[in-house]
C-alpha cells in the first residue's frame, strides 16, 4: 500500500501494491503551502514512511499533546473552552521523510518537524490548507485509513 496526499486538490488516497486506488479522502495541509524547512509551517513534500503509530483502541476525539492522550475527550464546548488550541485527536500517524537533504535530516526533517496525518475537530474541519504543517482529517477517516496501513507504508507527498 501507499499513501499519496495531493496539496492542490487537499486529498489523500490510499493505494494498493499496483497503484490501484482503493481509498480516497479530503484533507487540511498546511496555510502556509508546501515547504520542509523547520520552523515554516509548511507541509514537507516528498517520499515519506509511517514512522509510527500513536493511538490505537483510543476513543474517539483522544487529545493527545506531544503524541500522549491528555485524558481529555474533544467535545464543541471543549473546543468553545480554547478556540485557539491545535487540536490533535484520534490517532496519529508520524511521517519520516526518506530524502536526505529534502526531507530528512538537518533543518529538513519531517519527523523532528513532528509532522503527522492526525484527526482534527469534525465540526470546524474544511478541505483546504489551514494546519500548521501536518496533514488533518476527519476523525472517521482518519482511524479507517490508521486501521488499513501498517507502519513502515510509503507516504507521497505532491504539491499537485
Amino acid at each position: 500500500m501507499k499513501i499519496v496526499i495531493n496539496l492542490a486538490e487537499q486529498r489523500l488516497d490510499l493505494l494498493d501494491d499496483h497503484g490501484f486506488p482503493l481509498r480516497a479522502w479530503p484533507v487540511s495541509t498546511a496555510a502556509n503551502g508546501a515547504g520542509e524547512l523547520s520552523g515554516s509551517g509548511c507541509t514537507p513534500c516528498g517520499a515519506h514512511i509511517v514512522r509510527a503509530k500513536i493511538g490505537a483502541d483510543m476513543p474517539v476525539n483522544t487529545v493527545f499533546v506531544g503524541r500522549r492522550p491528555t485524558g481529555e475527550i474533544y467535545s464543541p464546548e471543549l473546543g468553545e473552552f480554547e478556540p485557539e488550541r491545535d487540536w490533535i485527536l484520534s490517532r496519529i500517524l508520524w511521517l519520516s521523510g526518506k530524502e536526505p537533504g529534502r526531507n530528512r535530516l538537518g533543518r529538513y526533517d519531517t519527523m523532528r518537524r513532528y509532522i503527522y496525518i492526525h484527526g482534527t475537530p469534525d465540526e470546524g474541519f474544511v478541505p483546504e490548507p489551514r494546519s500548521h504543517g501536518c496533514i488533518r482529517m476527519r476523525n472517521a477517516d482518519l482511524i479507517e485509513l490508521f486501521d488499513l496501513v501498517p507502519v513502515y507504508t510509503e507516504v507521497d507527498i505532491r504539491e499537485s
